[in-house]
């Protein structure tokens, strides 16, 4: 499959630079988002471009989180509501509202965020790990809870996200739908977002 944009540290402008230097430093960066008034956070290099919402064509079967496909350069993409998915109340979509495209097992999958905050590191002092849900299970996707100054980040793991069942329904369809079957998005090179430098003014948390 094509890359779709450099997975390297620096994701505001898709280099490569220093990459292996700092290979130790960018499993302690994230990217963070807001849904429904919580701010999560993923692992940046798990993060392979953010594009501004656009048209999603629906599939068939497709669960009710999973809102469809795109077509970004000729790449089939799932798209999941991150929402619906946590099993949040849905919310219409605005300006502020993303698409965060991940690479999971060497596809790639899209998450709708309400809004994307910033790319910051995390280190491990400030990470605690992930409360269980029963004596002794934890939350599947959530892999801990980190601190940023007086913001609290709930951290997942992307590749977990979906169960191996629910991966399968939803990247299968997808591939099968093909690149003529799904119309290619309008948005072109220029209209894919970067997250904001982690000393740069976050974007307002959508309300």
């Amino acid at each position: 499959m094509e890359k779709i944009l450099s997975k390297g540290l620096d994701v505001a402008d898709g280099t490569e630079e220093d990459e292996d230097e700092d290979s130790a430093e960018a499993e302690q960066k994230f990217l963070t988002f807001w849904t429904d008034g919580e701010l999560f956070g993923i692992p940046i290099s798990d993060v392979v471009q953010i594009i501004s919402m656009q048209d999603i064509t629906p599939l068939p079967d497709f669960p009710d989180y999973a809102k469809g496909v795109i077509n970004l350069r000729g790449n089939i993409i799932p798209v999941i509501d991150m929402r619906l998915r946590l099993k949040k109340p849905e919310a219409e979509y605005t300006e502020n509202t993303c698409i965060v495209v991940t690479s999971v097992e060497d596809s790639y999958i899209g998450f709708i965020v309400d809004t994307v905050d910033e790319v910051t590191d995390i280190g491990a002092d400030h990470i605690t790990p992930a409360p269980k849900v029963s004596r002794n299970v934890t939350n599947r996707y959530l892999t801990g809870i980190g601190r940023i100054g007086e913001k609290v980040v709930l951290l997942l793991d992307v590749s977990k996200i979906l169960s191996d069942e629910e991966f399968s329904q939803v990247t299968q369809p997808a591939d099968e739908a093909g690149k003529d079957d799904v119309p290619q998005d309008a948005a072109g090179e220029g209209q894919a977002q970067s997250p904001a430098p982690a000393d740069s003014p976050a974007p307002d948390k959508k309300e």
